[in-house]
């Protein structure tokens, strides 16, 4: 299995309880296709450097997780097919990365406690 990380971005005009529905439902899709979720992040409404379908602000969110690449096509379909959805990017991390995303989580929990 590899290791990937994927950050997508949900329309603002989503309240709280729609943008817990969306990650949820990406994230069940990960764990019953076989893919395990390594982290989760919540980086919360952000200014977009661009305009999107009009829109200036985003909520942005990541995942990194362990898996085929069967469910990386079936994940990105899923992203295209909902339309809260407007940006997404899943790629491969390779042992450098994936050391660098080991380390800033540990510099997070850090700085949290």
């Amino acid at each position: 299995m590899k290791h990937y990380e994927t950050v997508f971005i949900l329309t603002p005009v989503l309240s709280d309880v729609q943008v817990k529905e969306a990650v949820d439902k990406f994230r069940t899709l990960i764990t019953e296709s076989g893919g395990q979720l390594v982290h989760e992040e919540d980086w919360g409404l952000k200014k977009l450097a661009y305009p999107i379908q009009k829109k200036s602000t985003g909520f942005y969110y990541m995942m990194e997780f362990q898996a085929e690449g069967a469910l990386v096509a079936k994940l990105e379909i899923e992203f295209r097919r909902d339309e809260r959805v407007i940006r997404f990017l899943t790629f491969s991390l390779d042992k450098f990365a994936i050391e660098y995303a080991i380390r800033r989580r540990n510099n997070q929990t850090k700085k949290e406690a």
